[in-house]
This record gives C-alpha cells, structure tokens and sequence, in this order.
C-alpha cells in the first residue's frame, strides 16, 4: 500500500464536490493517511457544510465551488462526488475556470454518462479528466456515514481514455492507494456492463423485491420473520434512491441487457420448479454455487484453491529426520482429469471417489461447469457428474481459464475441436509460456481451426463447427497429452483416429475410454478408436497419485530409519519408471496387496531405508517416469556414485525447465549436478552424513520442485528455504501436512 507521505508528493488539496458518504470517507480516509495538504467540501446546503467542519470530514466548506477554484494549484484534486445525472452541472461550473496542473476525477457508477457529460461541456474528454469509481458503499447515506476505512480492501476502476494524461492518471491512482484500496482499469464499455450485471442488477432485483413485498397484506409477518439471507440481500434497498435512480437512467441500456437475461434464466427456473426438474434444479444451483465461490478468482487469475491465494508461499525445512506410518496420498492427477472429462461427455451419472481436489483438477472441473454439465462436489473426494452426452456441451459463457493446468488445456483442446461453439482456452502466466503446437498440429491435420498466440503459446482459440477428419498420427516425441488430445478428437472425427509412440507413456485415456464403454484397440506403441460412438456413464475409483506417491518413496530411500506404507496408489505399467529406477539404484521397495480398480492396477507400496547407488537411467524408463525426475535427482544426490540421465528433454517445457531448476538448486545446495540439453549428470555424495548444505533455493513456481526440495532437507546439514511453492496445491494439497506427519521437519511461511 502507498503510504501517506508518498502520496502527498501526488495529492495538495482535494475538493469534493458532494460531502457525503463517498466524498466524506475519502476524505477522511486521506486525512487520517496524512494523503493531502487540505480537504476542502463543496455542497449545496450550509448545513451539510457546517456539518462536515464539525465532525472533522473536511477543513473547511463552501456552498459554491467558485469560491475555491482561483487558489487552487498544480497538483490539486477536485473530486465530483454527486449522483450520475448531476456530474454535468459540476463540469458547467468547472468550464474555463480549472487552473492547470488541477486533476478532475469522480464517483459515479456509469462512466458512459460521465464521457458523454465532459463531451457536451469542453467538446472532448479533457487530458485533466480521470474517470473513476470505488466500489464500496453502504446502505447508509450523508455525510454523518463518512468512515475513514470505507475504502480499505476496497477496489477503485479507473477508465481513463487515450487522451487522458499520464500524470493525472499516476496521481489519482496514488490518492486512492493511500486511503488502502486497490486500483483497476478497464475499458469504459466494459465497466458499465460489468457494473449492469453485477451491481445494477442485483439493485433492480432488490428493490423490485422489496417493493413487491411492501405491496402485501401479510408484509409485516413477511419482514418480522425473515432470515438473515434474506434480511443481507435486501439491505442495498436502503440504499439512496436519487442516486440509483440516476444510475438506471444513465446505465440503461446495459441493465436492460442484463435484466433481459435474468428475466430468460427465471423463467426457465420457474418452468423447472413447475414441473419438477430435479436435474435441471441441480444444474442451476450447482453451477450457481461453483461460480459465487469462484468467480473472483477467475475473473482475476487467481488460485480456485485457498492455499495458493497467499502471494508467497516459503517452504523452510529443517535438517534431519525419518518418514514413518502409513499414509493415503492424494488421487491420481492424471485421473482425476479425464474422470472429469469423460464423465461429462457420458449417458447418465458418474460417481467419482478419490478426486484430487487439487488446483489443476479443479480447473478441469469448472470449465465442464462452465459447459453446461451439472458436477455435484467434491466433497472429501467424491464428485457426482451428470454427464450430457458427446454433443451435450454448451458455449461457454467466457474464456475458459485453466490456471496452471497444461493436461487440462491439452486435452480439452482435443474435445473442443470437435464442438459446434467456439471456444478460448487460457492459463496463468506459467501456462501461457508453454508450447502447445504440438497438439494444435496434429488437430489442424484433423481439419480443425486452431489459432494459438505468439510462439505457439496460449491462449487457445478453437473455431467450432468443422468436420474432422481421422489421422494415422505419429508422435514425434513421446507425451501422453498429446496422444490424449488426438484420441480424444478423434471421438468426433469420421473414420478410425490412430496414434503410434516413440516410447511408452501413460495409458490413462485408453483405460478410461474402455471402462466408458468406448472400445479402443492397442496394438504396441499404437492406440486407435473409431469416431461416432458413446461414452456410458460408470464408477469411478481413482487410486492415489504415484508421482505424489514418489516423493515418500524418496524420502524413507533416503533417510536412516524410515519405514512408509504408501496405500492405494496407482501402479499403471506406464507409470511405474519411478519404481522401475529407485529399485535399480538399490531402493528397498515392494509391492503389497496388488489388485485391479476400474480397469487400473493397484498396489500399497512398502520402503525402507537402503543405501543407494548411482546408474545410467535406461531410457526405456523416461517416459514412465517424467514427472517424478526432481524427486529422483534428490535420490541420485543421495546415492554413491555418478547417475546420468539422457533423452528427457520433455523435461524442459514442463510447469519450469525441471533439469536447469533442479541443477541450479542442487549446486547451491553443495551437489555437482551438471545440465545437459537432454538429461543430466549428478555426482552422488553416499548414504553417510549430511549430503545438502543449506541455502535458499528457487521452485520456480513448480510443485514438483519445490516438494523435491523438501525432501532433500532429510539429508541436509542446514535448513533449506524453498521460494516460490503456493503450486504445490495444484497437485498435492495437503504435502506439508502429511510431511510433518510422516516426520519430515517442515514449516510453512505465507505472505500476502
């Protein structure tokens, strides 16, 4: 926040014009920042004027803004705090009388009408003219509703125009950080039909309510024994009427827009009540819910879960320890995906258990939320999907945002390019500097209209309505999201739709499409499926994640002492590089209770502590085994002896460059780690004694490093911090916790 010494080099005198609750509480919230050099009140009346004096608002007032404008200088701010359809006989008074240097801005909640007010005094918008407005209220009015804290926390949108001066604009945007709000810009357009639907309409429907009510005979009965929903929706029909009013008018065609669509969607409800739908009931209420909890974070890119909506997020781990008990990872992230997906697209209703309710995950869910299918969940797990059939999606209403997602925007690619709507797919700014040519290729072969941004990186912009055609697709490198994006279009595509790897990968897809009903062939590295069919809903149980699971195999590989039962966890045969590698180097691991899930092979994975050696990883190994290298170079790190891996360049274009951030981390950390362009070479330092100094190392914003991290302290001489690890949510939301539980000292330091 911007202090109030800093702002006073922005901000002399602020006049408001209009002393009431939004002009007052600026000006006092400036005031107790020590913001401006004087607060002078302008208002009709010479008692509000008195008023204003009296309780401290301001430090002095005038009934005529006249009076002050000659004394005014550079650097001075006149604030136009009075309902939209009196701005313009605020600026007639200001016309040819504003020294230069003076900044107007005001309060109004149209924009529109205060661009087309300026225009009808000066002719155009002036470079002096700031247009703003702070969203915060109260149903109380007047200048005895001043508060000096009203705009703490509060967001203030600025919509300057191209003519608006740079130096006006930088000086508004520092008064109002100074009284502790957060200024946003938008477009003029977009602010008043953001502003219809998420403000203006709720007033409509408040007041129709309320009116409507008011009208009934039991009206009494009706407010005496209301709920407290009820009692907080209608409380913004105490709000001014002479400013909502003005508001109605200058907004209007925008709010009819909004309340056109609203009066559309009730009826539809009312039709469902009628004739009780529970489905379509279901459906209202379930995306309704997943929107209120979510829509601020989408609209700002910000996290679906709590965890990753610290700014920062510092694991510290502390030296030493052993990892003991039995513990439940999370579920599979790879299924928990697909369940998602293939669910929605399926006849009937699919139960899932074992849903990762990761960051990820939950990106996937909502954008088939924003599609028009009804989830239910999750609750501890389990999520309920009424799926709509293969040509049931819905446009959305919007981009759909992914987060950090790249299975997400991958394999959702690959489904949409067979829709009839079209669709952009964005991410964070981690996700947005990732290739995805590599699956809008092969979908342009199909026949699809992909158009990705610069560099092929996202955003995604996929033209609906085309016939795709099937392929015969090679890979030219081996990666399960591009296989997956493939198949999964080719379930739209005329003709049987192949795919033939390099390597192996993970068959997640192939299995799931099977346990849907939908019949595909394997034939060695090639997966083929026929387009036109149908997916039938099922059961679900999702097996624990075996590259959360890796870090734990790592860990107890590691450390003296240690003992861990990892349940449940998945042991897919295109999955299992991990194992495949520790046990090479020497890892004491077996495999207990082995048993088939939903078509998915599953075993609890027993290790104990074993010293290590270094290997040449095969690289038949890789492909099965690319998400867990970080945790595997702590391993190597570990071991005695030199561990070289070739031919994983994958690694390189993951959520970071895994073999450049794991080799700058293990250097700092005291281990020879030298990068390649497809692998690297790790000098193991033994099974005795501290193998990692402390130090401070960079996650990079990847999961997967920063747990790797964590898990090296085990070994370490001194305490590690770990920067940048709020990301551990999108696949493992409760790591620190099991850690800690397991035994792993492991603190957790947010800010923000």
């Amino acid at each position: 926040m911007t202090t109030g010494q800093d702002a006073a080099a922005g901000v002399g005198r602020l006049v408001v014009v209009g002393i009431g609750l939004i002009g007052g509480s600026l000006a006092l919230g400036l005031k107790a920042a020590s913001g401006c050099r004087e607060v002078i009140g302008v208002a009709r009346r010479p008692q509000t004027c008195e008023q204003a004096v009296a309780l401290g608002v301001v430090d002095r007032a005038v009934t005529d803004i006249a009076d002050v404008l000659p004394e005014l200088e550079p650097g001075d701010v006149i604030f136009v705090a009075v309902p939209t359809l009196t701005v313009e006989a605020v600026f007639a008074q200001l016309k040819d009388r504003v020294p230069a240097g003076v900044t107007i801005t005001d309060g109004a909640s149209v924009k529109g009408s205060v661009i087309a007010a300026a225009r009808n005094i000066w002719g155009e918008v002036p470079a002096f003219l700031v247009p703003g407005h702070p969203i915060a209220g109260s149903e109380k009015s007047g200048v005895t509703a001043a508060r000096d804290d009203l705009y703490i926390a509060h967001r203030i949108i600025l919509t300057p125009l191209e003519s608006t001066g740079g130096e006006h604009v930088a000086r508004i945007q520092k008064m109002w950080e100074a009284v502790g709000a957060e200024v946003l810009s938008m477009p003029v357009d977009e602010h008043d039909e953001v502003l219809a639907a998420t403000s203006h309409l709720p007033h409509v429907i408040a007041f129709g309510l309320v009116d409507t009510l008011a009208h009934d005979a039991e009206n009494e009965n009706i407010f005496r024994y209301a709920a407290g929903g009820f009692r907080d929706f209608t409380r913004i029909a105490s709000s001014d009427p002479v400013m909502w009013r003005d508001i109605m008018l200058a907004n209007r065609d925008a709010i009819l827009k909004s309340i056109d669509l609203y009066t559309s969607n009730l009826a539809s409800l009312r039709s469902a009540i009628a004739s009780g739908d529970s489905e379509q009931l279901m459906g209202v209420f379930t995306r309704a819910k997943a929107a209120r909890d979510h829509f601020t974070k989408m609209l700002a890119k910000k996290a679906y879960t709590e965890t990753m909506e610290a700014k920062e997020v510092t694991f510290v781990a502390q030296p030493g320890g052993a990892v003991n008990g039995d513990l439940r990872v999370p579920g599979d992230k790879s299924m928990s995906h697909r369940s998602i997906m293939l669910g929605s697209l399926a006849e009937g209703v699919t139960e899932v258990e074992g849903f990762l309710e990761g960051e990820d995950a939950l990106a996937t869910l909502q954008s088939f939320r924003d599609m028009g299918v009804v989830i239910e969940g999750p609750v501890d797990g389990r999520v309920t999907i009424h799926g709509v059939g293969m040509h049931g999606l819905q446009a959305p209403p919007g981009p759909l945002y992914v987060g950090n997602s790249g299975t997400s925007m991958r394999l959702l690619a690959g489904l949409l390019a067979g829709q009839k709507f079209d669709t952009v797919l964005t991410g964070d700014e981690s996700l947005s500097k990732r290739p995805m040519n590599r699956v809008a290729n092969p979908l342009r072969e199909m026949g699809a209209v992909v158009e990705t941004g610069e560099d092929g990186r996202p955003p995604l912009k996929i033209k609906g309505g085309h016939t795709l055609k099937a392929i015969d697709y090679t890979l030219p490198m081996a990666s399960a999201q591009v296989k997956s994006c493939v198949l999964l279009a080719g379930l739209y595509a005329d003709g049987e739709t192949s795919t033939t790897e390099p390597a192996p990968t993970r068959d997640h897809t192939e299995r799931m499409l099977t346990g849907f009903g939908y019949e595909v062939l394997r034939d060695g590295p090639r997966a083929s499926l026929k387009g036109g069919g149908k997916l039938t809903a099922g059961h679900i149980d999702v097996p624990a994640d075996i590259s959360s699971a890796t870090f734990f195999m790592v860990a107890a590989s590691i450390a003296p002492g240690s003992d861990v039962l990892l349940q449940h966890v998945g042991i897919n045969p295109t999955r299992d590089g991990a194992i495949n590698i520790l046990r090479a180097m020497g890892a004491d691991i077996t495999l207990e209770n082995p048993r088939e899930v939903g078509g998915e092979p599953v075993a609890d994975i027993r290790v104990r502590y074993a010293p290590l050696k270094g290997i040449k990883i095969p690289e038949d190994q890789v492909p099965l085994a690319i998400d867990e290298f970080p945790a595997i170079f702590v391993a190597a790190s570990c071991a005695e002896g030199e561990t070289v891996l070739t031919g994983a360049e994958e690694l390189r274009v993951k959520e970071s460059d895994r073999i450049q951030a794991m080799a700058d981390g293990l250097e700092i950390l005291g281990v020879d780690a030298r990068p390649t362009p497809d692998g690297i070479v790790i000098q193991g330092k033994g099974s005795e004694g501290a193998v990692f100094g402390g130090g401070e190392v960079d996650s990079l914003g990847d999961h997967r490093i920063a747990m790797s991290f964590a898990v090296a302290a085990l070994r370490a001489g001194a305490d590690i911090r770990i920067k940048h690890c709020a990301n551990v949510a999108t696949s493992f939301p409760n790591f620190a916790e099991l850690a800690k539980g397991a035994g792993m000292n492991l603190r957790v330091v947010s800010q923000g």
